[in-house]
């Protein structure tokens, strides 16, 4: 599998005037390049992609593939937007630099049917020449796919090789690995300890932004049968990703984790709002255990 392992989902950093920190985005990816994470991926849901204008993401991605292209890390990259020529037009983009692949979801506000969301993977694979992760999220997108149409996906478009499964169903992920020739990777962060269990090969990870060497090592043992070790690695990773999931708010409790590492956080473009105090002081207890 040319993709395999931990991607954590990058935020992108901001200055306190709410403009993109691209120098903070430099010292960020390095980070994870040195952690010698498998993969990373910008422009995503952490990455505030419906926040940013098409200059600052074209700008981002062009920075970012830069940075990694002489690297083992590889880059995908978020292509979302409600308007399927929007979608063709960031890919179009993608395609002309060093990213590896594509991140996408279906439209997300306007509930396509099984068919309209079928197409919108169709158009967007009959343009490219890289890899495409088909993503299904019901809790972003308001639609989860059904397992036929993912089946027509798999067996139709032959540039969609991978799927992020993230409702957070083991039955699905278990049915979809058995079934399709699409690599699986984890698209729950409190779910990759099953989720390997039952056949993925992969994790895209918001926890893996804050804890990016607990999260490989996860990887590592579930890849090496050490399923007794990886449990209990897994119990100190558990709350971390229970907080990011259940709180509304990851993506600025990875952003104040970033800060709190000596990194590039900064605030999030509103409507989101920052921590509280609590949230901030639950945040520092739940990083004291983790790398």
């Amino acid at each position: 599998n040319k993709f395999e392992g931990v991607f954590p989902v990058l935020i992108t950093p901001m200055n306190e005037d709410y403009s993109v920190n691209y120098e903070g985005l430099k010292e960020n990816v390095q980070y994870f390049l040195e952690a010698k994470v498998a993969g990373i991926i910008i422009v995503g849901s952490t990455g505030e992609f419906a926040s940013l204008d098409d200059v600052e993401k074209e700008k981002i991605i062009t920075q970012v593939s830069d940075q990694i292209k002489d690297s083992d890390t590889k880059l995908l990259v978020g292509i979302a937007d409600e308007r399927t020529d929007k979608v063709i037009e960031y890919a179009k983009f993608v395609e002309q630099t060093n990213a590896d692949g594509h991140l996408l979801i279906n439209s997300f506000y306007m509930t396509p049917t099984e068919e309209e969301a079928f197409h919108q993977f169709k158009d967007v694979n009959d343009v490219v020449t890289k890899p495409i992760m088909m993503y299904n999220n019901p809790f972003t997108a308001n639609v989860d796919l059904e397992n036929e149409t993912i089946y027509k996906i798999d067996q139709e478009l032959d540039n969609v090789q991978y799927i992020k499964e993230s409702t957070g169903d083991i039955r699905k992920v278990r049915t979809l690995v058995e079934n399709t020739d699409l690599v699986m990777f984890c698209g729950s962060d409190d779910l990759a300890y099953e989720s390997f269990a039952v056949g993925a090969t992969g994790w895209v990870s918001v926890a893996a932004n804050i804890a990016p060497n607990s999260a490989s090592k996860l990887y590592e043992l579930m890849k090496a049968g050490d399923y007794e070790a990886a449990r209990e690695l897994n119990k100190d990773l558990l709350p971390l990703c229970e907080f990011l999931e259940d709180s509304g708010k990851y993506v600025q409790i990875v952003k104040k984790a970033m800060d709190l590492k000596g990194l590039n956080g900064g605030p999030s473009r509103k409507p989101r709002l920052g921590l509280t105090d609590d949230e901030v002081e639950k945040l520092k207890r739940l990083m004291e255990k983790l790398d």
